[in-house]
């Protein structure tokens, strides 16, 4: 998984909208301390030490969503209870859009109670209703749906089987989805699939495969053969089985396998983890992800809530310095333009100054180091604009760069007196200077001040220019043209 892709697809979220319908409830968490045996019964006696109400069911999803950054719409029914009422103004206080949100009368809106002392759940104490919403409230969630699907950029399907998700609801959502031509991903429960017949995709776990396949999974064999079977009997375009320990597979409609393994340390509760996958796959199917990417996205995510107790989300930030852990330092300090501008912005609230430079540097040598050396030494932070292949192919001819942008990018990143590089196509850096608005600019001795690119949108905020003179002698063209002179005949 490409991190300056992930990190660029964080800096984006805030456009994608989601749709998430499903059973809702409230997930109340009573901690204390367990130190003593009851007179009355030979049970445990917790003495509460603090309480708390999380959303639960597809509310997880939501609220996983929310922690992403998008735009949340959520569709539901509910009970016209306190328990109901409450939720709502959970998603109201979040930004989440309650508008597709419906109250039956009569129906009790679900809350499991748990009892945790030492990091231990003694007792959970279910208050909900599994019958099937009536008919009123389904025809008010699939003329929701229907009208507004092509609003949203994917349809997240949490069914828990409490009665929200029939089979009417569903074959709506999943038309809609189809007429609209937005995803529908789908976390499913219980054994008759069919219902999700025509979803882009479902994410069931092993057990659930299992069951709605008939195939007892034992190994990658029959993993594969409960997959294609589930592909061709619902019509799928892809099918992600989430295996515990194991990790993941995603099965692709044309034949396509791919096995991701687990990223989880440490796992402290697997509750909720479905829906952080479901969340995350979502997310990065409705950016143009490819299945790949955003399977190995949810996994990341998923290997991280798993290490937290109970129904938790996942910030970017966990995520990211989860990819980071498998990549360089240098791979860490090359950014996209989207996601440099935010740290640069953080970086300046502290009052830190932002030296920039720009060039081709193909073949690095000991003028170029003394040169961005100097330049690192006018402000707290250097940024490295570098001209990508095409860029110097224009500038300098087809016969250049010897190495390519991503060797180069990596090259100079490993430097310590660079703290980020940007790779830019066009032939100036003239967009990456308006973007980023560097305190100070730093060209070669070859330049005069008016001639460097940027100066004044530097000069109009308050920096300045800085030019460097480079050691005499050392370039990339004499290189070449010595390493011509000793190897040719």
């Amino acid at each position: 998984m490409d991190r300056r892709a992930v990190e660029s697809f964080f800096s984006h979220t805030a456009r994608i909208k989601a749709l998430v319908i499903g059973d809702l409830m409230l997930d109340e968490y009573l901690w204390g301390k367990a130190e003593r045996i009851s007179p009355e019964a030979p049970v445990q006696v917790v003495d509460v030490q603090s309480e708390e109400i999380r959303l639960g069911g597809a509310g997880n999803v939501v609220n996983n969503l929310v922690a992403i950054g998008c735009a949340v719409t959520v569709c539901s029914v509910i009970g016209d209870d306190d328990s109901g009422e409450l939720l709502r103004s959970i998603f109201e206080e979040k930004g989440v859009d309650t508008s597709s949100l419906f109250s039956e009368p009569g129906r009790r809106t679900g809350k499991k109670s748990r009892v945790v002392a030492s990091h231990q759940q003694i007792v959970r104490i279910d208050r909900e209703t599994r019958a099937s919403i009536s008919v009123e409230s389904e025809s008010s969630i699939i003329n929701n749906i229907s009208s507004r699907a092509a609003d949203y950029d994917v349809l997240v399907v949490s069914d828990y089987l409490k009665g929200v998700l029939t089979n009417r609801v569903l074959e709506a959502v999943i038309t809609a989805g189809r007429n609209a031509g937005v995803p529908v991903v789908v976390d499913p429960k219980g054994s008759d699939y069919a219902k999700y017949s025509g979803a882009t995709i479902i994410t069931p776990n092993r057990k659930e495969a299992e069951q709605a396949s008939g195939v007892m999974i034992a190994d990658d064999v029959s993993l594969k053969t409960a997959a294609d079977k589930l592909l061709n009997q619902l019509d799928l375009s892809a099918l992600l089985i989430t295996r515990s320990e194991a990790g993941m597979s995603l099965f692709m409609k044309n034949g396509t396998t791919l096995h991701i393994p687990t990223v989880a340390r440490e796992v402290y509760d697997v509750s909720g983890a479905g829906d952080t996958v479901l969340a995350l796959l979502s997310l990065g199917i409705a950016a143009g992800m490819s299945m790949d990417d955003a399977a190995a996205l949810a996994n990341t995510a998923a290997g991280i809530a798993v290490g937290k107790l109970g129904t938790s989300t996942v910030s970017p930030a966990e995520i990211m310095a989860e990819i980071a852990r498998g990549h360089l330092d240098s791979d860490n300090k090359i950014k996209n333009l989207d996601t440099l501008v935010t740290i640069i912005e953080s970086e300046r609230e502290k009052g830190r100054k932002i030296a920039f430079t720009n060039g081709c540097f193909d073949l690095l040598h000991v003028g170029h180091v003394k040169y961005l050396q100097k330049a690192r030494s006018f402000g707290d932070l250097l940024i490295m604009g570098l001209n990508s292949d095409a860029s110097i192919r224009r500038l300098k001819g087809e016969k250049r760069p010897l190495i390519g942008q991503d060797e180069r990018a990596h090259i100079l990143a490993a430097l310590d007196c660079i703290d980020y590089v940007v790779i830019f196509d066009e032939d100036t850096p003239l967009n990456l200077i308006s973007a980023l608005k560097p305190d100070i600019l730093v060209k070669g001795g070859d330049y005069t001040i008016d001639g460097v690119v940027g100066r004044e949108i530097v000069e109009a905020a308050g920096g300045r220019v800085e030019l460097v003179q480079f050691v005499d002698g050392k370039s990339t063209t004499n290189i070449i043209e010595k390493i011509l002179q000793n190897y040719s005949e």
